[in-house]
């Protein structure tokens, strides 16, 4: 751990600048999911309490550096004032922030300012006169090199927030020093988007499961004939590489035994469980869903011997049932594993947090990361800009 936290900083009198994720979904002006911005209630709760000034700076949606009405973040004051139990001034430009009073306030749209996705540090220094302390509590805006998430950290004292602290200790748990034996999910639909985390993870793993879409192109690479079953052929041969490289790293990779197959992608759609390998041959309108039960059973045995699991996509089409079967009965054995204290579980991505919700298990993981693209890229060993410029 190269980066500071709050709890190496003197906060009493001091001006904090911190850049949270706020980005959250709105429909018709209201906030329809307000988690990112309760995430970040701890840290603002422990800069006031200390004395400390706090102005948020925040980005949300892709302005373009230009201000755009729909992107204002004035319509997730509500929802702000609402989770930290408080008045949050707002502050509509630069120039207002520095004559704004008070203890708290928001910042407009940061990306509305071109300086911000450029880097720029002529911005960033326009930015650092407004504050004597930087504070990153937004870990998944950390993989980007912005005016408020690399150049401003440093041209100030810095230092992580408390939702910062957390994901990075977790991370570094399971990724850096896990104990072991250490396993991973990996699902999502497209072994394209995941190349790097796979060639990543085996060289650390002492288990990986691959479910979901990309199963499909690992076994058709194997010799498979998957019917109409979403797959890339243009991945075989990485597929067969990334299988060669676990074998070598001595990393066991489970993939599906059996799956839920059907000839339509609907909701209680028609189905039947068929076996699954090198040899397995499905007619041509059949298509695979979704693991079986007796790789659920793999699984749930793999899972029993692990002190350590990463999770990272679904296990098949959880969207629609029966076919989030497999992804709900894996989360839930690992819930249970975590519940006893014999796994320190840590899942992120989109998907992966919508699944766990579904499977109802979400608060029973160790830690959960609401970072889709930067959790990502921790995961496959890249160096993310707004962490190395706390110094970690």
């Amino acid at each position: 751990m190269g980066w500071k936290s709050l709890d190496d900083m003197e906060l009493d009198g001091k001006r904090v600048l911190l850049r949270v994720d706020i980005n959250v979904p709105v429909e018709n002006g209201r906030v329809t999911d307000a988690t990112r911005i309760e995430r970040i209630v701890p840290t603002v709760t422990d800069i006031l309490s200390r004395g400390g000034k706090v102005t948020l700076l925040a980005h949300f949606g892709r302005p373009k550096g230009k201000a755009v009405d729909e992107m204002s973040l004035k319509q997730v004051l509500p929802a702000l004032e609402k989770a930290l139990g408080r008045d949050v001034a707002f502050v509509p430009s630069l120039d207002a922030a520095a004559e704004a009073q008070g203890d708290l306030q928001l910042m407009e749209n940061i990306r509305f300012y071109p300086g911000e996705e450029a880097n720029d540090e002529g911005f960033a220094r326009q930015l650092a006169a407004l504050g004597d302390i930087y504070c990153n509590d937004a870990f998944s805006a950390a993989h980007r090199a912005h005016a408020s998430t690399e150049a401003l950290a440093r041209l100030l004292p810095a230092c992580a927030g408390r939702l910062m602290q957390a994901e990075l200790s977790a991370l570094e748990a399971a990724l850096a020093k896990p104990e072991r034996p250490v396993g991973a999910v990996v699902g999502g639909a497209k072994v394209s988007t995941k190349i790097a985390l796979l060639e990543n993870l085996v060289n650390r793993l002492d288990v990986l499961v691959i479910g979901g879409g990309m199963a499909n192109t690992f076994l058709a690479a194997l010799g498979a004939d998957l019917g109409k079953s979403l797959e890339e052929p243009d991945y075989y041969d990485t597929a067969k590489d990334i299988m060669a490289q676990a074998d070598k790293a001595g990393c066991r990779v489970i993939l599906p035994v059996d799956g839920l197959v059907a000839r339509e992608f609907a909701k209680g759609a028609a189905h039947e469980v068929a076996q699954l390998g090198p040899d397995a041959k499905l007619s041509d309108d059949q298509m695979v869903l979704d693991a079986g039960p007796n790789t659920v059973a793999l699984v749930e045995t793999a899972f029993a011997g692990l002190r350590t699991l990463i999770w990272n996509g679904p296990m098949g089409a959880f969207e629609i049932p029966p076919f989030d079967t497999a992804t709900v009965a894996a989360a839930r054995a690992a819930a249970a594993k975590t519940r006893e204290g014999t796994l320190t579980s840590v899942a992120g991505g989109g998907d992966t947090v919508a699944a766990l919700n579904q499977a109802g298990v979400a608060d029973d993981f160790t830690y959960i990361s609401t970072a889709g693209g930067a959790f990502l890229e921790w995961m496959e060993g890249k160096t993310l800009p707004g962490v190395a410029a706390l110094g970690g």
